[in-house]
């Protein structure tokens, strides 16, 4: 992997412009959240559910959460707020907030998630988080079990046809169809997204299919976090940044 302190770093975005051609598609943790040590224990801001929202109604409705969570979790984080979702990497899909789900990919195997359990159990109890279309593993307080969990969820890959995405010390196995590029293609099918220049703001590697997936459609994707290799144009150094570029939105009126 190339050393990113060898990289040119990106530049920030411009200012948000909220205009009837834009559409935003939001990552949700590290990059509307910080990472936490267990996913339960992140830390949800109390003005973001009302940030979100607020965008979305000046968008009207031109504005997508994209996460790797299930749309049970991303509810129980934000509550139940009036926008359109897609979970567990854009297997599940809902179109407007409170509005019908549906799937872009086959439930997962439930033995793809007995033989990752096996595994975690076996190298110091690893959390291992199932969800509708994938089973993520994470080894943040385990890293000595990476190469192993590596290994054995590429067999279990390539035994069962699935998709291994590596992001942030964790190991995700999930079914084809259920990716962020798969997701923020199938909101750009949409009556009220068609036509848009899209924006996908993420941090992690599993959100580089979105970056490429904007690109397709014209839009730009904005790199949450220290620089790497990504598809992304723009760069945002942490979530305090994130919110403070969405919050400036709805605070200024920027000229077109």
């Amino acid at each position: 992997m190339e050393d990113s302190a060898q990289m040119p770093d990106l530049p920030p975005p411009p200012p948000l412009r909220i205009s009837p051609q834009t559409a935003l598609f939001l990552d949700f943790d590290g990059t509307l959240v910080d990472i936490a040590d267990h996913p339960d224990e992140v830390v949800v801001a109390r003005s973001l559910p009302g940030l979100i929202e607020a965008l979305s109604r000046r968008l009207e409705g031109k504005l997508a959460l994209v996460s790797g969570r299930s749309l049970e979790a991303l509810e129980a984080m934000l509550g139940p707020i009036d926008v359109a979702m897609a979970g567990s990497h854009g297997g599940e899909f809902r179109p407007a907030g409170g509005g019908e789900v549906h799937p872009l990919a086959d439930p997962l195997p439930g033995a793809v998630v007995e033989t990752l359990s096996r595994f975690a159990e076996a190298n110091g109890g690893l959390l291992v988080e199932p969800k509708p279309f994938s089973v993520a593993v994470h080894y943040r307080r385990h890293p000595d079990a990476k190469a192993g969990l590596l290994a054995c969820a590429g067999q279990v890959a390539e035994e069962r046809g699935l998709k291994m995405k590596h992001g942030k010390q964790v190991v995700e196995l999930v079914m084809p169809g259920s990716d962020k590029g798969s997701a923020v293609s199938r909101f750009m099918d949409l009556a009220e997204f068609a036509g848009t220049s899209p924006l996908f703001v993420g941090d992690d590697v599993t959100d580089e299919d979105a970056f490429r997936a904007v690109s397709d459609f014209g839009g730009t994707g904005v790199l949450v976090g220290p620089m790497r290799k990504t598809a992304a144009s723009w760069r945002l150094p942490d979530v305090v940044a994130v919110h403070d570029w969405l919050s400036r939105a709805l605070a200024e009126d920027v000229p077109e």
